[in-house]
């Protein structure tokens, strides 16, 4: 019978013969010509009849273009973009993933979309002003991927849970218990009349509970040998599929011939021990990723007013301590951290960080704002709708938008000894049994079989992810919240470290201010401190701090230009804060020109009438001379700071002697000045308040945000710092080296164990089934070894 040239189904109801190919329906031969239209043919390359046969009626969606549906289903919608996420039960190999992930070639409207394979999610962003959310649905459905949309319990987007692994491991494990009883006579060679009797009875019942172990709870490594050879890759899965099918033909044949009783007791002890090692993995790798989920509370603090006894007061919170209904205020250049509404005051929100456009949207007073967005006008109020979806944050620091190529080296490096492993351990296994055939031949199954099992890579592949793993968990502990656990094989690479000056050595909370100038007016104070309030500039929280006890009005225009202030209005008054040149523009000369320039200052003119500056004496955070003294020892050091040069002796004094400092430093020139230095071949680490950083934040090889009271949530870093533990900054990139070193050591174990279990394999000294319980347990010895260093080094942390 002909098979579907698409979905590789038998062509059994109907037959198409289309473009010399064979097609069993028509939805599958509409894909076949949607994906040859667009230039996506590839996708035949990559599997053999990878698609699924699109059976859908078009009307089975018809209730998604009711809006309140669509709004429960929709992760954003600004009314032109959309972002909605599915679960696609049907994902299920490299060729789903890639034409998913090209949704945008086969309709322009699909911007971008990303899947999680295990998951088997597809997160999508679309314009919606020509292509709705049904008309995305059908797109799906046409190329055989239904989304399981389910509006009961859709909001925790909760995919049916696989048990599958644990019900295959309990068919082994109950095979393998029933074996091992009925081989019991045969490792004891009883000799009595009914077992004598008897004996060919319990041997073909050996081997049917053997045929569950291999056709079911081991057929997954027969799947995967297959695609490997298929792609025309040897997977670690090729060695053990192998040897499963030699131990159950082998035992077959000698209960056919009746020649013995066979290997059962070792094939079905193999497969359990196999399947108990990969359970241990997933139960392992689940827990990682629910410390991951865990920490991933960034440390993003918010305003929230409270209104007690008539009194309206405001305090920083943390976000995730937000709940349906708090009053929020956002800042200037501050992330929405939950979906919420207008209150009061301009929106103008730019929602690049969901959507990629950089347009940004204006929104009124009752306008829904959705997490992501954030505001580049003034000062906002919002009213919370739910609270604050950490997981949701999570995934927008994780957009492809702002990501980077950090794939570990570590990683490579694991794919590509397994790789060489798997060839080596097929040549060593066939060359072992060569010899025994010709030496001893009873013993050549058994060498044959144990090579195969006992030299797995296994160990290690866990060496990596295990330990950055877990020290991604201690560095969140200890408030270092980090993007991915390769931003720590970056951070050990690192050998050149820039520091923003303003807000990340300095600390906003203890600076000394003094004014100089002409005395402000009350209505004057008013505004100052009305307009500082809308900024997240570390000087002009610094300075609202100090006013934020006159009245607080919101300002009827607001703009912050980014290195050199504010302007804004209020009652028809309008008024300059920032730097000199850019307050003194245009505006009468009252006051004369500071005798010493180059102190830190924030200037203010009222109706282009200049009036004076607030002068800042800078409070360094405690133990930055012993942190600088320390990074100074194998690291170069640079301060690349925006202000002026007046700090410049003050700075000299606790920093190392080769340290750089450059002043006056706009955020184009702190990106060249990265960009530079990386010319060099240096790699570098950049440290910033994530502010006026962006930029170099992300050109950087590595790039951390140091917080305070105020936290602006920034895709553009790889960490955020708390700023409590900016003292242990170099404890953080040494455990980070170490890190790497448990890795190499862990290396250099499994090879060790390797090579020690294939001695005893070739020579005819281990069988089967040690083999089988030997392999699982290495990787737990790698996972222990990891475990409790990666520990000890975090407690040494944790005691600073």
């Amino acid at each position: 019978m002909e098979k579907c040239f698409h979905c590789g189904d038998d062509c059994r109801d109907e037959l198409i013969l289309h473009r010399e190919k064979n097609f069993c329906c028509t939805g599958c031969k509409t894909v076949f010509d949607i994906l040859q239209d667009n230039d996506l043919s590839y996708y035949y390359d990559l599997e053999k009849n990878p698609g699924i046969s699109p059976k859908v009626s078009e009307d089975k969606y018809d209730f998604l273009q009711n809006e309140s549906i669509q709004e429960k289903l929709l992760d954003f919608n600004d009314g032109n973009h959309q972002i909605v996420s599915f679960v696609i039960p049907s994902i299920h190999c490299s060729s789903c993933i890639w034409i998913l992930e090209n949704l945008n070639k086969l309709n322009k409207a699909v911007n971008s979309s990303q899947v999680d394979f295990p998951k088997k999610t597809v997160r999508i962003s679309f314009s919606s002003k020509d292509f709705s959310l049904r008309d995305l649905v059908l797109l799906l459905s046409r190329l055989g991927y239904d989304p399981y949309i389910s509006l009961e319990d859709y909001d925790e987007k909760k995919a049916n849970i696989d048990r599958s692994l644990i019900y295959k491991l309990g068919v082994a494990g109950f095979a393998f218990g029933n074996v091992m009883f009925l081989s019991f006579p045969e490792y004891f060679e009883v000799e009595e009349f009914w077992l004598e009797q008897y004996k060919g009875v319990f041997r073909w019942l050996m081997f049917a509970f053997s045929l569950p172990v291999v056709l079911y709870s081991g057929w997954d490594y027969f799947t995967t040998a297959y695609k490997g050879l298929r792609s025309k890759m040897l997977n670690i899965d090729i060695p053990i599929a192998l040897g499963i099918a030699v131990l159950f033909l082998r035992s077959s044949a000698e209960i056919i011939l009746d020649l013995g009783t066979g290997f059962f007791d070792s094939l079905t002890g193999l497969v359990f021990f196999l399947l108990l090692g990969r359970f241990f993995q997933q139960k392992t790798y689940a827990y990682l990723s629910f410390e991951r989920d865990y920490k991933s509370y960034f440390p993003i603090a918010v305003t929230r007013i409270n209104t007690e006894e008539g009194k309206i007061t405001e305090e920083q919170v943390q976000v995730y301590e937000i709940e349906k209904g708090d009053r929020i205020i956002i800042r200037n250049e501050e992330l929405i951290p939950m979906d919420a509404i207008l209150i009061k005051g301009n929106a103008l929100i730019d929602y690049s960080f969901v959507t990629g456009e950089a347009e940004p949207v204006e929104k009124i007073s009752g306008d829904k704002l959705f997490a992501g967005g954030r505001q580049q006008g003034g000062i906002i109020e919002i009213e919370a709708l739910k609270p604050v979806k950490q997981s949701y944050l999570t995934q927008l620091w994780s957009d492809e938008v702002f990501s980077k190529d950090k794939r570990g080296t570590f990683q490579t490096l694991t794919n590509k000894i397994s790789r060489r492993f798997t060839t080596a351990v097929l040549s060593i296994a066939f060359i072992a049994t060569l010899f025994w055939l010709i030496y001893d031949p009873s013993k050549a199954l058994n060498v044959f079989t144990a090579v195969l099992i006992i030299a797995c890579p296994c160990a290690i592949a866990l060496a990596a992810p295990f330990t950055l793993g877990n020290l991604l968990r201690i560095f969140g502990s200890n408030k270092l919240y980090l993007k991915e656990a390769s931003v720590i094989e970056q951070i050990a690479e690192v050998d050149t470290i820039v520091f923003d000056k303003t807000g990340t050595i300095t600390s906003n909370k203890r600076n000394t201010i003094t004014y100089e100038g002409i005395e402000l007016n009350p209505s004057e104070e008013e505004m100052l401190g009305s307009s500082l309030r809308a900024s997240n500039h570390p000087l002009s929280r610094a300075l609202y701090e100090l006013l934020k006890k006159h009245n607080i009005a919101t300002p009827d225009e607001f703009k912050e230009l980014t290195g050199k202030g504010i302007e804004s209005s209020y009652k028809g008054s309008r008024m300059k804060i920032g730097s000199e040149s850019f307050v003194r523009e245009n505006a009468s000369a009252n006051v004369a020109t500071l005798e010493k320039p180059n102190k830190t200052a924030v200037h203010v003119s009222t109706n282009n009438n200049y009036k004076g500056c607030y002068v800042f004496q800078n409070a360094y955070r405690e133990g930055i001379s012993e942190l600088f003294e320390e990074l100074g020892q194998d690291k170069e050091l640079v301060i690349l700071s925006g202000d002026n040069d007046g700090e410049k002796e003050n700075l000299q004094r606790f920093l190392p002697e080769k340290t750089q400092l450059f002043f006056n430093q706009k955020p184009q020139d702190k990106l060249d000045f990265i960009k530079k230095l990386q010319q060099q071949g240096k790699n570098v680490m950049m440290v910033g308040d994530g502010l006026n950083d962006a930029g170099a934040l992300a050109q950087s090889n590595v790039g951390f945000v140091v917080s305070e009271n105020i936290n602006v949530f920034s895709p553009a870093c790889d960490g955020i710092l708390d700023a409590e533990r900016f003292k242990s900054f170099s404890r953080f990139l040494q455990l980070s080296t170490k890190g790497i070193q448990v890795i190499k050591w862990s290396f250099l174990l499994s090879l060790c164990y390797n090579i020690i279990g294939l001695a005893f394999a070739v020579t005819g000294h281990l069988s089967p089934i040690v083999a089988a319980i030997l392999m699982p347990l290495s990787s737990i010895s790698i996972v222990v070894f990891t475990s409790i260093v990666t520990y000890r080094l975090g407690k040494k942390l944790k005691s600073e």
